[in-house]
This record gives structure tokens, sequence and C-alpha cells, in this order.
């Protein structure tokens, strides 16, 4: 598949930059914040977690006070979290990833996505809308007839979670229907090897994507398949988990986003995923950031003892010493009893002065293991459960 779905996709670096501090400085207005001079600077602002959003809304809904404009629809997520939705040209950006797999005006699209409550039937209704796709709003459910549905219209690609596609492609095989899909844009689970070569085994060019209720597309997979490339309306930074503090490049970590989108801006919303950014740019030709798309979750906090400890604590740990890199906690067991093991990458530095700080930041006892820079694994792991729980 080849093509660019605009031209913002091919940008110089400082092209982009200097149009998204531009962005970035009108959404921060709409806040009553002053601007920015560099991008760089975002990262003094702070981080806006789903759980302040979540207790922002309880006191002012529905969305808890922010600057939302053009609302014309209201979704709610599981919390409950309420979202709104527009109706501008691809109002969430789903067209670009529908269009870097392939997807075009002359595709009718089933859309598997739900459309009750939740917004994602209408992130991709409005993504095949902005490209000139027909669309079959089919949802979720009902099988044999959206084998039929797609067999007795001509469905030629699909948008829903991953292993979806494959039912009905089973279910269009049992009833002996020949279906004409040869495209997906899939998101909302994992799309595992396998499944990716069983579709192509079947003439279907299959690609993900990485988004969220409240931020709309994030991240997308283009005809190279090397990484997920980030979308042009919103900013992404990997920070450690727990804080605002930006990685160092490579590192795994908490992906932050801002959106440059006017009705709806949202500043460091904190998507609790981990990833990482990945070097240089996009053999397909896009020049933006490219990120490894999903690595686990960011928010592991973990009882210990009777006690939760929290991402934000072992930051907070790192940040009292110097001396301190980084930090892991490790939970273990022993016989029936709960164990702590801080290993803590350190130059120089006293270990008895950083069991001290431990017990005092994580209001708990523990073993200290002083390691050498570069002994922790890079996978964005700050507290690890190696307890069974068998």
């Amino acid at each position: 598949m080849s093509g660019f779905y605009d031209d913002l996709e091919t940008r110089s670096a400082d092209q982009r930059a200097a149009e998204q501090l531009a962005a970035l400085n009108a959404q921060l207005a709409k806040h009553d914040m002053p601007p920015l001079s560099d991008l760089a600077d975002l990262a003094k602002l702070p981080v806006l977690r789903k759980s302040d959003l979540s207790s922002r809304q309880k006191a002012t809904p529905p969305f808890g006070a922010l600057p939302v404009t053009n609302v014309a629809h209201y979704f709610q997520s599981p919390g409950p979290i309420y979202e709104p939705g527009g109706i501008s040209h691809d109002w969430w950006r789903s067209g670009r990833a529908m269009y870097a797999a392939g997807i075009r005006a002359e595709d009718i699209v089933q859309n598997c996505f739900s459309y009750h409550l939740t917004p994602a039937g209408m992130m991709f209704e409005s993504g095949a809308r902005a490209i000139g796709c027909a669309v079959v709003p089919a949802g979720t459910g009902q099988t044999e007839l959206q084998a039929q549905a797609a067999h007795d219209i001509g469905v030629t690609a699909y948008t829903g979670t991953p292993d979806y596609l494959k039912i009905i492609l089973d279910k269009a095989d049992e009833m002996g229907l020949k279906l004409g899909i040869t495209k997906a844009a899939v998101g909302g689970g994992a799309l595992f090897p396998s499944l990716r070569q069983e579709y192509a085994d079947r003439g279907i060019f299959c690609l993900q994507g990485y988004g969220t209720a409240d931020l709309g597309s994030v991240a997308y997979e283009s005809e190279a398949m090397e990484g997920m490339i980030v979308d042009e309306g919103v900013i992404v930074e990997i920070v450690t988990p727990g804080t605002g503090d930006p990685v160092a490049p490579g590192e795994v970590g908490e992906v932050l986003v801002t959106t440059l989108n006017p009705d709806y801006p949202l500043i460091r919303f904190a998507t609790g995923d981990l990833s990482a950014v990945m070097k240089g740019a996009s053999p397909c030709g896009r020049t933006n950031m490219r990120i490894k798309g999903w690595m686990g979750r960011a928010d592991q906090t973990t009882k210990i003892k009777g006690m939760f400890v929290r991402p934000e604590q072992v930051a907070a740990l790192v940040a009292k010493h110097d001396e301190i890199i980084k930090a892991r906690v490790v939970a273990g067991r022993e016989g029936e009893m709960d164990t702590m093991t801080v290993q803590i990458e350190a130059e120089g530095g006293d270990a008895d002065a950083f069991a001290k700080s431990a017990s005092e930041v994580l209001k708990l006892k523990g073993k200290i293991e002083v390691l050498t820079k570069g002994s922790l694994p890079n996978d964005g792991k700050v507290i690890e459960d190696t307890r069974s729980y068998d």
C-alpha cells in the first residue's frame, strides 16, 4: 500500500515542531496557562491521570470543567469516565490509521467496533467518512448476520478488534459464503503475529493502531510494520512511571499524550500504558516519531505485607539521592511471608542511607541491593511481583 493521508505525514522535524508548538500554545490558552517557548518545556507541566479526570468529572459533570466545545455526542467509558465527540472532519483522527492500512474511498467498511455508549464505533465511522468510504455500522455480536451482510453488500474492509474478524470469516466459511474483505484496520487488543499471518494467508492486509477513548488515535502501523508512527494530531512523551519526567531515548516508560484537538484539549494525559521511542523514521516515508507499541501497563501498584507500594513512591526514592539512577521494588515470597527487595542502580552513595530512605518512602523494610549502572532491564517496570498465585 502506498500514498499518504496528507502532507502532515512527511513534514520536516523543524516544521512539525514549530506547528505543534503553535497548536499546543493555543490549547494552553484554553486552559488559561501561559505559552511555552519550546516543546521540551511541556515536561514542566503537570500530568493529568484518569483518576484525576474522574474526580474532576464527579465534582463538575460531565467533563470536569475542561474547556470542551462543539460537543455532538456524549460517551461513557468504564469508571465511569465521560468523553465528548465531535462531527468535524476526522475528529478522532482514525482516518489516518485506516488509510495507512490501505483503506480507500471505494471501499465498503464493516465497522465492528461498538456503537453503544463507548466512542470506538464513532471513531472509526468518522475515519471512514473522512476517507470517503461507505460504512456498515455492524457493531459487535450477531456473527451470522454480520457474515451474511458482508457477503450481500460486498464489504471489502474491516474495522474492529483483531480477533473478531476471524470469527466472522470462520462463520462465513461455515455458511458457505465467500467474502471480499482484503483490508483490515484493527485495535482494542493485541494483533498476534500468528493471527496477522492467518489473515495474510486469506489475502487480507491487516494493520493495527493504538488509541484510547479519551484521546482518539495515538499511533498506527504503516506498511513497513516497524513500530507505530505517532499521529500528527498529538504529542507523545515517554516518562518514568509515576512521574512526569521524560526517560532517556529508547528507554521504556509510561505514555503521556497531549492532544491538539481544539474541541477537547487534554494536556499530558497519562494513558497508563508502557512503550518506548524507536530510533529514526519509518522506511515508509512518514517522518514522525515512532513508538514500539503497547508494552504493558505502567500502573504497577502492588500490595506487599498488607501495604500498597506505588510507582510514585519508587520515583520519590530515586529523587532523594543524587547517586541513584533508577530503582525497582521486587515483591517476593518466602514460606508464607511476603518479602521486598529494593534494587537500586547507583553511581556511588551509601547503601545504609538508601535503606533508610527506602523504609521512610515505601513505609516498609526490605532488602537493599545496590547495582551498577545498566543492570536493571529496560522494560519500564519499577515494581515487579514475582509471587506465584497458583
